[in-house]
């Protein structure tokens, strides 16, 4: 195959260690810079035969589309990678993506809710049934212990340990790490497994802790929908999603005092410097910090 996409699919599962989610998004990718350079030179595109010139050309033409820089900035780091796996894979002898730069990126502040925001999501779970039980352990896991919807929905019973009070999570790349649970988030997570444990899953879902109503594990979708629904019902008007509770469960450690390593521990976070993010703290905590521990202060 002229693309060689079945070998790089591999290298980035096993020796890149990257998600599902960003493999697919890379393949993706590069099947469109081959579709685009194939459609625009009216002929098709080999990887041994691509230039620089070719690269700029297709960055160009998704930039007039509108596509964020964001997601350009991906698809430039999609074509580095691939063309590297080319070079190291003894395919290519020269990388035509040396010189390619990605767009320059804003730091966007994610939005977090407020611990009022929080209470008032909690609360407002029905609790008096099987499905409020288990939404509400959802909701504490993803508040209490900062995990991404994918792990929530793949969290395994057989690595929940309630009695030492830490779960163990498969990050992105299968990177494992050990997260506390706090004492609310164990408190309704227990409530729930009581109740779990009385569901017969769908064969291969045993393990599973949280369930659909086929006894199947959650989709990330569901999971997304179910949090815009509790947000319309608390009369929250912040767009938030799954991942609004985990900016906020490390916003409210590091303005309560956390070692930003240790968020960086729990979070998952591989290079310190995307925790670095959460460090957006109000003026007045700042100076209250400055007040209380600066020697001429």
């Amino acid at each position: 195959m002229i693309f060689q996409l079945p070998s790089y699919k591999v290298y980035l599962s096993l020796e890149r260690g990257l998600s599902k989610h960003t493999v697919k998004a890379y393949i993706n990718d590069i099947s469109k810079l081959f579709s685009y350079l194939s459609n625009s030179e009216n002929t098709e595109i080999s990887y041994d035969n691509i230039t620089d010139k070719h690269l700029i050309q297709f960055l160009a033409a998704i930039n007039e589309l509108g596509i964020e820089a964001s997601s350009q900035a991906r698809m430039v780091s999609g074509i580095k990678s691939y063309f590297q796996f080319l070079v190291l894979s003894n395919y290519l002898e020269e990388d035509p993506t040396i010189l390619l730069e990605s767009p320059r990126l804003k730091r966007k502040l994610p939005e977090t809710l407020s611990l009022h925001e929080i209470d008032k999501i909690m609360e407002i779970i029905d609790l008096s049934t099987p499905e409020g039980i288990r939404n509400k352990a959802m909701i504490e896991l993803l508040y209490g212990c900062g995990l991404r919807v994918t792990e929530l929905c793949e969290l395994k019973i057989s690595n929940v340990y309630t009695d030492v009070e830490f779960i163990k999570i498969i990050g992105k790349g299968n990177k494992e790490r050990l997260v506390p649970i706090g004492t609310s988030a164990l408190k309704h997570l227990t409530i729930y497994l009581n109740e779990r444990r009385k569901i017969v899953a769908a064969n291969g879902f045993s393990d599973f802790v949280f369930l659909n109503r086929f006894k199947k594990s959650l989709s990330r979708i569901s999971v997304f929908n179910f949090v815009k629904e509790l947000a319309l019902k608390a009369g929250i008007q912040k767009n938030i999603s799954p991942h609004t509770f985990r900016h906020s469960f490390a916003t409210h450690l590091i303005e309560g005092g956390a070692d930003l390593y240790a968020v960086q521990e729990m979070l998952g976070h591989s290079s310190i410097t995307t925790t670095e993010i959460y460090t957006h703290l109000d003026r007045d905590y700042l100076k209250s910090v400055v007040l209380q521990y600066h020697p001429r202060s």
